[in-house]
Parts: C-alpha cells; sequence; structure tokens
C-alpha cells in the first residue's frame, strides 16, 4: 500500500444557480490577460447542450483520455508514441478557435467619440485575436446558456445521441417536455491524467505533495498534444506565449490553507474541498477494468479510510504529515464521496480517474411531484417519482457512471430519503428511522449528510491543511523574529520575505514519480 494524499472538490448540482459567478473571478484572476481571451479555466454549461468547446464530450471525434486495449492494458486513444511523434506539427485531433468561440469586444469608441450627427453611430463587434471586424457572432462560451433542452442545442449533445435510442422518448424537446441543469467544469486533477502522458517534453506533471495537475511553462514547447490527451479538454493553448495552460486549482491559495477562487466566490455554496488519501499501486488496475461501469466502484475502492490505524501509519511512512491526515479525517469531500456516497465522477469511462465529482440534481423531482398536487418532500411520493424523473436518470448515469442506472438511482433516494427525513425533524415529528435504513443509513448519518450539504459553514465545506508549513517553520526557526539590533521583525527587513509570501510563491517544481 502506497498512500498519497490529494486536495478533491465536490459540487452538489442540486444548488448550481448557473449565475457563472466562478467563472468571472476565475478568468479575473487567472486568463485576463493576452492569449487566454478565449480561455476558461472554470465555465458553467447548460445541459443538455453542446458545452465548451463545442461537443467537447465526443471522443470519437477529439481522442481523449484512455483506451483499454484486448490484452487488458490502457493505453491513450489519441494513439502510441510512434502516432504521436507523426502528428507532432500537424495534430488533427484539436478543437479549432470557432469550436470555443472567437472572443470579440465592441468598438466602444465609436460610441464616445462619435461627432454630434443625427445617425445612431454603432459599436460593431471586432476579435480580439486578429482586431479584424466579426461579421456576425455564431457562438460564445455559454451560447446555449439557459436554453437546455432547446430544440437548437439540445439534439446536438453527444450525450443524447448516445443514449436516445434506448430511452427513446424520454428524451423529448418539446417545450413542456424540457430538461435543464447547470454543470460548473474545470480541470479534474485526475489521479490517472492523459494529458501528462500525452505530453512529449514532460511538461506536464501531477505533484506529490496535493496532487494537483500543473504546466511547467519553462518546459512547455506547445505541441498541445495534451489538449488532445484530456478529454474534458481543459487544457488551452495560449497563442501569444505559444505555451499550454489549464486550471492550477489555485496552489498558491491551496498551499496556505485557502480555498480555490471559484469555490470562494460560489453564490450557491455548493463546492466542497478536501483530502482524500488512496492507494497509488491500485490506480492503475482500477483503471484498466473490463466493464465501463465498473470504474466507478473501482475508483472508489482506491481511496483509503483516514481513520484506519493501518492506513494512518503507511501515510506517515510514506511522509504525509499529521495536519494533513487530520484534514483528512474531517475531510467534507471523504464523507460525500466515501461515507454517504452521494457524489459521482465525471465521465469515469474516460479511465483518468477524475477527482472532481458532483452531487447530481434532485430539484426537479421534488418540483415535479409538489406541481402534481402532492406532497413533494414526503418519502413514497419522492421514491416514486425518482422513476419518472423530468431528467432522465440514463442522462445522468451516461454524464457520472459510464450508464450505470443502478449508482444514480442510489444516490437519487438517498437525497430524497434525507429531504423526507430531515422534514419530519423540522417539523417535530417523530423521527421515522425506516426511511434512513431503506437508503442504508442510519438516522444520524441522514442529519450528518444535510448539515453537510444543506447548511454546512464556511470550514466545513473547506478543510484544507497548508502546504509547506514544515518549511515556513524552518524558515522562522533560522531567522528568529526579533532582530538584536532594532527589534524589528526580520520578516519585514529589506530584503526579505515576510513568512505568507514565502508560503504564496513556492515555486510548483516537485514532480511524482
Amino acid at each position: 500500500m502506497r498512500v498519497m494524499a490529494q486536495i478533491a472538490m465536490v459540487m452538489n448540482l442540486d444548488k448550481c444557480i448557473g449565475c457563472h459567478t466562478c467563472s468571472v473571478t476565475c478568468k479575473q484572476a487567472w486568463t485576463n490577460r493576452k492569449g487566454t481571451e478565449y480561455v476558461w479555466f472554470n465555465n458553467v454549461e447548460t445541459l443538455p447542450g453542446q458545452g465548451y468547446p463545442r461537443r467537447w464530450e465526443d471522443q470519437e471525434r477529439w481522442q481523449g483520455g484512455w483506451e483499454r486495449t484486448r490484452s487488458g492494458r490502457l493505453r491513450l486513444r489519441a494513439g502510441g508514441r510512434l502516432k504521436r511523434l507523426g502528428q507532432i506539427f500537424a495534430n488533427p485531433e484539436l478543437p479549432e478557435l470557432t469550436d470555443y468561440y472567437q472572443p470579440w469586444t465592441y468598438e466602444y469608441r465609436n460610441l464616445t467619440d462619435a461627432p454630434a450627427g443625427d445617425d445612431m453611430p454603432v459599436a460593431k463587434p471586432v476579435s480580439q485575436v486578429t482586431g479584424e471586424p466579426i461579421g456576425t457572432i455564431e457562438w460564445g462560451p455559454n451560447w446555449d446558456d439557459n436554453l437546455g433542452g432547446a430544440p437548437e442545442h439540445a439534439p446536438k449533445d453527444p450525450l443524447v445521441e448516445k443514449i436516445r435510442d434506448e430511452v427513446g422518448e424520454k428524451i423529448r424537446f418539446e417545450f413542456e417536455q424540457s430538461f435543464m441543469f447547470y454543470l460548473p467544469r474545470i480541470c479534474e486533477h485526475c489521479l490517472n491524467p492523459a494529458c501528462v502522458s500525452s505530453c512529449p517534453s514532460g511538461a506536464m506533471y501531477k505533484r506529490v505533495e496535493d496532487g494537483i495537475v500543473l504546466v511547467d511553462q519553462d518546459q512547455c514547447r506547445g505541441w498541445r498534444m495534451c489538449v488532445t490527451g484530456c478529454p474534458y479538454k481543459k487544457v488551452y493553448f495560449n497563442h501569444s506565449t505559444g505555451k499550454a495552460e489549464k486550471c492550477t486549482f489555485c496552489f498558491p491559495r491551496v498551499e496556505a490553507g485557502m480555498p480555490t477562487i471559484c469555490s470562494e466566490t460560489c453564490v450557491g455554496r455548493m463546492r466542497y474541498l478536501g483530502v482524500m488519501l488512496y492507494d497509488a499501486d491500485k490506480v492503475a488496475e482500477a483503471a484498466a477494468v473490463e466493464d465501463e461501469q465498473d470504474l466507478y466502484p473501482a475508483q472508489l475502492e482506491c481511496f483509503l479510510d483516514p481513520h484506519d490505524p493501518a492506513v494512518v501509519a503507511a501515510a506517515r511512512a510514506s511522509g504525509i504529515t499529521d495536519e494533513w491526515l487530520d484534514a483528512a479525517r474531517r475531510s467534507p469531500v471523504y464523507d460525500l464521496i466515501r461515507t454517504y456516497q452521494v457524489a459521482l465522477p465525471l465521465h469515469p469511462e474516460y479511465r483518468t480517474m477524475p477527482m472532481v465529482w458532483y452531487v447530481p440534481p434532485l430539484s426537479p423531482v421534488v418540483e415535479a411531484v409538489a406541481a402534481a398536487g402532492r406532497d413533494g418532500e414526503d418519502a413514497g411520493n419522492l421514491f416514486g417519482a425518482i422513476d419518472a424523473l423530468r431528467i432522465p436518470v440514463e442522462y445522468l448515469a451516461a454524464l457520472l457512471t459510464a450508464g450505470d442506472t443502478y449508482a444514480v438511482d442510489a444516490v437519487l433516494r438517498r437525497m430524497a430519503a434525507m429531504r423526507a427525513y430531515m422534514r419530519r425533524v423540522n417539523l417535530g415529528q417523530e423521527r421515522d428511522e425506516s426511511i434512513a435504513s431503506a437508503v442504508g443509513l442510519t438516522g444520524q448519518e441522514m442529519a450528518d449528510m444535510f448539515r453537510l450539504l444543506a447548511v454546512a459553514k464556511y470550514e466545513d465545506r473547506y478543510v484544507i491543511p497548508t502546504a509547506a508549513r514544515a518549511d515556513a517553520d524552518a524558515l522562522a526557526d533560522a531567522h528568529p523574529f526579533e532582530d538584536a539590533a532594532d527589534g524589528c521583525p526580520v520578516a519585514d527587513a529589506p530584503g526579505s520575505a515576510p513568512t505568507e509570501r514565502v508560503l504564496l510563491n513556492l515555486s510548483p517544481t516537485r514532480r511524482s514519480t
């Protein structure tokens, strides 16, 4: 058993309101500069829809992720080393700028500087990349925003195309039959990242201390194989610097014990950050299981119980500090993924072992039951309504469990049971333990899950140990804070840096082996 630690995220889709605050704050923090005009490390998609870049889930076209060979081994869908070497100067499996969108602004000076006259001045759209006028704007990063189920975009959703023959009449895009929900997306910081294996120059790497996947800008040669290799299309090419860039999981903030900027600013409070311990020796075997629907339970088996004394001993032997072990024991992510098992991975069939998981949406079930004139939070009504969910369970399964409807149904039933159980508690009625036992949980676990999903405080949603604490302590020991001559703190003296800056300026150069 080789224990490693990973900072992971869970997003509760039941609470996402599609406000895009996370996207805007991430854009301002990380991609508000030349060469990244079209780049959104964090974006929020309306499903069903084509997404960003357009139809990113169509791996028959983009060849992202891994595939299992007949011998049971994994290989990149984009091909082996020889094929990638042959395409190193001309890679056909790359999204074009129009698949993302042509970033534009407007000629506002035409409005502000136009001379007085009888004609109304017009601010024409111009490309932020070329500076040339754009005749007609035809696509954008949120072009189908709030149009889930609309006939223009929903039928082109790769998941709809994949399952339409299977579910038939369950997916109809007339107005009264339409459905939608929001899917925020960032880099998955996978346990088995295809982007890292695709990179010819070794610029992509996964950090040992926290599992964050980064790009070494000094080593990147701009081959863009990582863009092809990432099945989530969350690696971008900066056309100004000629380098690949991606979500950094806000590692300077995480190293200081702070949440990512998208989590910090989330209006719906639907993001959770915490530590997951996993057995690195099991990752390759779990990613190569034969049946795609076994990938989700196989990844679950890779995660380790931080309360197990044997795991704790092995973790300490691997160099994981007590601070990180304590964070793993208090991790909200571990509770949602393992304890309550209500969070699911995004497209496990890509075999990258993603570490950003999602709680599927239940709200449409409650609303549908209430609209029918029945009690929208009664356990019996909710359990029966899940089978007739307006969002087909098959669609959620294609998104989160490689088509395994049983796993999605189990999660939705637990969410419904939690609502029904806590409703009785909040109304002062007698607790009905049969509701909890029907979904394999106890009443106390129901209450704890409700507290975490509904009313968790800041410190409960984000349990992040500071990185390099030992380095900071060593620095403090080497340079006492009080200078003998004038009593000024040495950290604030000219030429020195405060401890906080040392934490934030740590260079992410450590690589996993």
